[in-house]
């Protein structure tokens, strides 16, 4: 009797669920706010992608400043650290007069590539002059080249026209580094 009972009521209870999810399921999508319609969904992926090499160069140079050994490489960090928050507030004020707010972390992959840069030792110049001064700049010559000419909204790409060469500096300027020290090891 007291089974029953139970699998009545547990019935009635998924009912009322279900009844529920239903609900839920029929009623109207909210509506999009009207900001978030001034960015085409491309022009969003570079805020997006920007926002994120931005804040994985600023940390991976913020661990050059603990862990370099290299006085020139500690300078160039700062130099990095310097730049790229400058931009990420100036694309973070950017985004949000665009009704987008710009992520204020670096990826996951990014995230786990500054974990690997951090496990370093000896290594570690090295290693950050290659991955966060070449390698990340590199891609983000390309990431802002490429927006310079494909965004449509006119405020973002004047913001990617405007940093794309402090980025082409930040990308000579690590390429000269490891120059220096790959003739150093012969």
């Amino acid at each position: 009797m007291k089974t029953q009972h139970l699998t009545a009521t547990l019935l009635a209870a998924l009912a009322l669920a279900a009844g529920h999810g239903a609900q839920a399921q029929t009623a109207p999508p909210a509506a999009p706010m009207p900001a978030e319609a001034k960015l085409d969904s491309a022009d969003r992926d570079f805020l997006e992608n920007a926002a994120q090499a931005g804040n994985m160069e600023i940390a991976g140079s913020k661990l050059a400043l603990e862990k370099a050994r290299d006085p020139d490489v500690k300078a160039y960090a700062q130099k990095i650290i310097e730049d790229h928050e400058k931009a990420g507030q100036q694309l973070a004020t950017l985004a949000q007069s665009k009704g987008y707010e710009a992520p204020k972390e670096p990826s996951l992959v990014q995230q786990a590539k500054l974990k690997a840069l951090g496990l370093r030792d000896n290594s570690f110049d090295k290693a950050y002059i290659d991955e966060i001064g070449v390698s990340a700049h590199k891609d983000a010559v390309e990431l802002f080249g490429k927006a310079s000419n494909d965004v449509k909204d006119p405020d973002v790409k004047q913001f990617a026209i405007q940093t794309l060469p402090v980025l082409q500096q930040h990308l000579d300027a690590a390429q000269a580094l490891a120059a220096r020290a790959n003739a150093a090891k012969k």
